[in-house]
């Protein structure tokens, strides 16, 4: 099977398509052919090896994992022994271990849904990770309710817009902070409000949000607890993924917002990065119900992987970019 696959960390140059062996599956997992896969900081990431701490669990020298990729939409084609809950020909959507850009995949079948009806395999493909991480913070970490003022930083990239719908979803109302060029996206997902933070900042209301959810990772801490109120919460999910060979924007935020936590009434807290099977569920219900619609900037064939890479890096893409196969 062709796969995109790298030897070396460095930019979008170490990817390559080749033939590699069509993976085997275990007993509780489902092999997928891959339609579409989508790309996210985290992939970048693990491409670059950078920041460099990544490597201490993705390989010193080289990624043990060589095939890059997490989201993916495709159908079943074969099922382990112990495997209950598909079988050949399902629709599927959610993220693997092993790299999904690639014509198939093996993946645990906890790390799977039904793909929702409604959605072609490229949009579904854009929904797992980002829909996932947006839920968390959405959910849990911001623990949004109806009536509640919500702002969310970097409102037009991939974990963004899927969280100004959730948010909207919860019975929130939603400020969505955006570049000047996508304004008018992000209203279209349903956002109350745009702020320009290209003209102004994140605390121009001044502290009236009771969530705060930062995508970008390169503002203060100080700076994003001026547009909380006295014990809102800031859900930091990550963003800057660039910038620093240690540790990125977010990196620094995630040491000292615990250290800050227990000194200020205003709850700041890191998005946990757990993949749990009902959030996959959840999101189906939402994307089905019509509440959620997983916008997709662009997409690449599979050979063209390492364009859609440097696209995400410096393109600054409304929503996401998709892989498909």
């Amino acid at each position: 099977m062709k796969a995109i696959v790298q030897d070396s960390y460095g930019p979008a140059d170490v990817l390559e398509l080749r033939d590699i062996a069509r993976p085997a599956v275990g007993d509780r997992e489902v092999l997928v052919e891959v339609r579409a896969a989508a790309v996210d900081p985290g992939v970048w990431i693990l491409m670059a090896g950078r920041p460099y701490l990544v490597r201490l669990a993705a390989g010193l020298r080289r990624p043990r994992m060589p095939v890059r990729g997490r989201d993916l939409a495709g159908v079943v084609t074969e099922v382990g022994a112990r495997v209950t809950r598909f079988r050949p020909g399902d629709e599927v959507f959610g993220t693997c271990l092993r790299g999904s850009y690639a014509e198939f995949v093996g993946t645990d079948e906890r790390r799977l849904a039904r793909k929702p009806a409604n959605l072609s395999f490229a949009q579904a493909a854009a929904v797992p990770v980002s829909g996932m991480t947006a839920l968390r913070a959405v959910r849990d970490s911001g623990q949004v309710g109806p009536g509640q003022r919500v702002l969310v930083i970097g409102a037009s990239g991939g974990v963004g817009s899927h969280a100004v719908q959730i948010a909207k979803a919860y019975g929130a109302t939603v400020t969505g902070a955006c570049a000047t060029a996508r304004a008018d996206f992000v209203r279209s997902l349903g956002a109350d409000d745009v702020l320009d933070y290209t003209r102004e900042e994140i605390d121009r209301d001044g502290p009236v949000h009771d969530v705060v959810i930062d995508t970008g990772g390169d503002r203060p801490l100080s700076l994003l607890r001026r547009a909380l109120t006295p014990r809102g919460t800031l859900a930091l999910v990550g963003g800057a993924y660039t910038r620093g060979p240690l540790l990125g924007g977010y990196g620094r935020q995630m040491f000292r917002a615990p250290l800050l936590t227990m000194v200020v009434g205003q709850r700041l807290r890191s998005v946990s990065a757990v993949e749990r099977p009902g959030d996959l569920d959840e999101l189906r219900e939402l994307v089905e119900a019509g509440a959620l619609v997983p916008p997709v900037d662009r997409t690449y064939p599979l050979a063209a992987a390492p364009d859609a890479l440097r696209h995400l890096a410096t393109g600054r893409p409304a929503g996401k970019v998709v892989v498909t196969i």
